[in-house]
């Protein structure tokens, strides 16, 4: 529970807002129903563990505060998130209630720990223990089997660790989703051109033979793109779905640009940590190809 004034409002609810829900308690001494609710905030800021910080706010020494939030009574209560009003309830509503309006709005126990797990796996990625980045992502994904990133970075762990078998059996729940979720459809994109080199890989000098004796065999051109993927030589068939997109931006509905796209998402590196309010670089092999798509698709 933190006490609020105009010199912390700022720093202890705007901006601690972004990373953890706050919610903002107006209250005053003399008003009978706030003593009866400001237990039952604090009872619940401790039963929740951290997924909400309570601020109080006494409404007769923060008037400006409080104007600034159109209050009319007490107690009023504002959940804040991303550093901007939710959704609020006035009155000294019993426990019961109080925990519906939060369960509405706060990330689960299980969403949370999930997400520990995820970033606790991309320190492991960044320095090279895959194993541990493995088991991270793995129990993430069984702690919250409704996160989609950490389930899209366990399996494209193991698609470029070479266990095709195990990221099948990862990504069977989410296949459903892959006409809804981009970056999972991006996943099954890969694994049908890992798919497509069995039980006959594709025979590389006979593709080049055929685009030489026809630039516009787009077929060829995507069979040997697809080969380019399952070896994960992302560049290389990123320049070849460039060939076809050049030639004939919407070939075969569209398929040489989605699976172009595919390829950006399976290639994008995770974000470098900066300082808040900062933007993150953008990888410069990303922002070339993404520079290339957008001239040829809008040209």
């Amino acid at each position: 529970m933190i006490d609020i004034t105009a010199d912390n409002f700022e720093t202890d609810v705007l901006q601690a807002s972004v990373t953890t829900p706050v919610l903002v308690d107006f209250w005053a001494p003399w008003c009978g129903p706030c003593k009866s609710l400001g237990p039952v905030l604090e009872k619940l800021e401790t039963a929740y563990a951290g997924r909400f910080i309570l601020a109080k706010i006494n409404s007769d020494e923060q008037q400006q505060i409080a104007g600034m939030f159109g209050v009319r009574s007490i107690p009023t209560c504002v959940l804040m998130v991303g550093g901007q009003p939710v959704d609020g309830f006035m009155g000294a509503l019993p426990e019961g209630q109080v925990r519906e309006f939060l369960d509405k709005h706060l990330p689960q126990p299980e969403a949370l720990a999930a997400e520990a797990d995820e970033a606790a796996a991309q320190d492991a990625l960044a320095s090279g223990d895959t194993t541990s980045a493995l088991e991270q992502l793995q129990h993430a994904v069984a702690t919250d089997p409704a996160n989609d990133d950490a389930r899209f970075d366990y399996v494209k762990l193991l698609l470029q660790e070479g266990r095709i078998d195990d990221a099948k059996v990862a990504f069977a729940p989410v296949i459903a989703k892959t006409s809804a979720v981009r970056r999972l459809d991006s996943l099954q994109r890969w694994m049908d051109a890992i798919d497509a080199q069995h039980p006959v890989p594709a025979d590389m000098a006979a593709l080049d033979a055929a685009i030489a004796a026809n630039r516009r065999d787009f077929d060829a051109r995507y069979a040997r793109a697809q080969a380019l993927m399952a070896a994960q030589r992302w560049t290389d068939a990123l320049d070849e779905l460039l060939d076809i997109l050049m030639r004939d931006k919407h070939w075969n509905e569209d398929l040489a640009r989605k699976t172009y796209i595919a390829i950006l998402d399976i290639m994008e590196p995770p974000k470098p940590a900066v300082a808040e309010g900062q933007i993150p670089p953008e990888d410069p092999t990303m922002a070339s190809y993404r520079r290339r798509l957008s001239s040829v698709v809008l040209s």
